[in-house]
């Protein structure tokens, strides 16, 4: 692997920074909205770490990072639609709650896959992207994103506006 850069470390920092906001955002309101102080910080904070993605080039130019930036931009954007212009009306706010969700699953497929990559310093647990132990990890971060949003969406049944619950 190639050393950090300046931007890579900003990027990582960041990018643990979203995961944790993620996980206190979704453990409070069950769900990431604009509606919260909590998610407005991870939904910025993950703009910043898909833009700084997009940056980042020392692994051989435009590849997997690279794509799951667009996609997280992509996510957020579809997210942000539904939660400011519902023209979809009811099921807006479930497009939003996969979409916001599918950000947190984007920041981890390259988080696992780094960590595994770069640690224990001399002596990585695996060597390529194509390892057993990455795929383990890849979908069984698909497997909880999809329970996830389930779950969320179960949640949502029951509620008759997502801005009365003070989300």
């Amino acid at each position: 692997m190639p050393p950090m850069t300046a931007l890579g470390w900003f990027h990582t920092v960041m990018g643990v920074l979203a995961i944790g906001t993620a996980v206190f955002t979704l453990r409070r309101h069950h769900m990431i909205s604009l509606i919260n102080f909590s998610g407005r910080i991870y939904l910025l904070i993950t703009l910043i770490v898909a833009s700084t993605a997009l940056m980042i080039y020392n692994q051989g130019g435009f590849g997997v990072g690279h794509i799951l930036a667009v996609m997280t931009l992509g996510a957020l954007g579809v997210g942000a639609l539904m939660e400011r212009r519902p023209f979809l009306g009811g099921f807006s706010v479930y497009l939003q709650t996969a979409a916001y969700s599918a950000t947190v699953l984007f920041h981890m497929v390259p988080a696992i896959t780094d960590f595994l990559r770069r640690l224990p310093v001399g002596d990585p647990f695996v060597d390529s992207l194509d390892a057993p132990l990455v795929r383990a990890f890849h979908l069984a971060f698909l497997v909880l994103f999809g329970l996830g949003v389930l779950w969320q969406w179960r949640l949502l049944n029951g509620r008759k506006l997502v801005g009365e619950e003070g989300l």
